[in-house]
């Protein structure tokens, strides 16, 4: 990992990216408590959470140059979110991660990242 660039430059930008939602989802579709809550054609979704990643990780202001101010909290409000599908949804991201090659300790890193907007999105207790 290097310090001098932006965590979206580590993961590889652009393309790499792409690749990492593109695996994240299709874990995320097959899990028995995430996939239920995505619409059956993912592809906006993968598409916004692309844009999404892009800015959160430095890689320019891509998500808010198309859809305003992330509000992200907000915008996920209608979706039942516990303690429980955060962790499940970190677990996935760990798992794609994995699976396209981010090693330590980028991985670490970049799922710290996520834990906590993992974990404000949270607007239900547990099941």
């Amino acid at each position: 990992m290097s310090p001098n660039e932006s965590i979206y430059e580590n993961l590889g930008g652009a393309e790499a990216l792409h690749r990492l939602v593109e695996v994240f989802y299709a874990k995320v579709q097959l899990h028995p408590q995430l996939g239920p809550l995505f619409p059956e054609d993912i592809s906006p979704v993968l598409e916004k959470q692309y844009q999404f990643l892009t800015q959160f990780f430095g890689g320019g202001p891509l998500y808010s140059e198309l859809h305003g101010h992330p509000m992200m909290r907000a915008r996920h409000m209608h979706i039942p979110i516990t303690p429980e599908r955060a962790e499940e949804w970190l677990q996935c991201m760990e798992e794609a991660l994995v699976e396209t090659g981010v090693e330590e300790p980028l991985r670490s890193f970049v799922l710290s990242r996520l834990a906590g907007p993992a974990h404000h999105f949270v607007n239900m207790p547990q099941e």
